[in-house]
């Protein structure tokens, strides 16, 4: 199967199903007499840009990307503050330190965001480091973590 197909297929499974894992893509896809491993599955999901967002049944599960609009600066405010642990800077880094769970989904909405100041974002189960361009964009970006937090 070509890959357009396959991932016309995945967006059809995510409107049906309550995907928490790259696993489950797999055994869906699977189900449909598609052999993928999650190693494609994983490829399909960076290329989609697919996020993990809270699940009504708990945990998280895989979404369509938002729109790059107000929606999504809504959301990643509300999940830094939701799940803020702390947050320090040094040079052209910020470290936040976020509940479990979290740091995926940060870093995906600060690159669908796409800030003129990041140079880039890595997020894994509890944290995110954010890499910026300048120590001036640095000093910028962690005020404007400071304002989300605040208001």
């Amino acid at each position: 199967m070509r890959k357009k197909e396959r991932q016309r297929l995945i967006k059809q499974l995510l409107t049906s199903n309550n995907i928490q894992r790259q696993e489950d893509f797999v055994s869906l896809l699977g189900d449909q007499g598609i052999r993928v491993t999650q190693a494609t599955v994983s490829r399909d999901i960076k290329d989609m840009q697919l996020v993990k967002v809270p699940s009504v049944t708990g945990g998280y599960r895989y979404s369509l990307p938002t729109q790059k609009n107000v929606d999504t600066e809504k959301k990643l405010i509300q999940t830094i503050r939701d799940s803020f642990v702390s947050v320090a800077s040094q040079d052209k880094m910020i470290f936040m330190k976020v509940l479990p769970g979290s740091g995926p989904v940060i870093s995906s909405l600060l690159y669908q965001m796409n800030y003129s100041g990041i140079f880039g974002t890595i997020g894994d189960d509890s944290t995110v480091l954010i890499v910026c361009k300048t120590e001036e964009s640095t000093a910028d970006f962690r005020e404007r973590i400071d304002n989300m937090l605040s208001n």
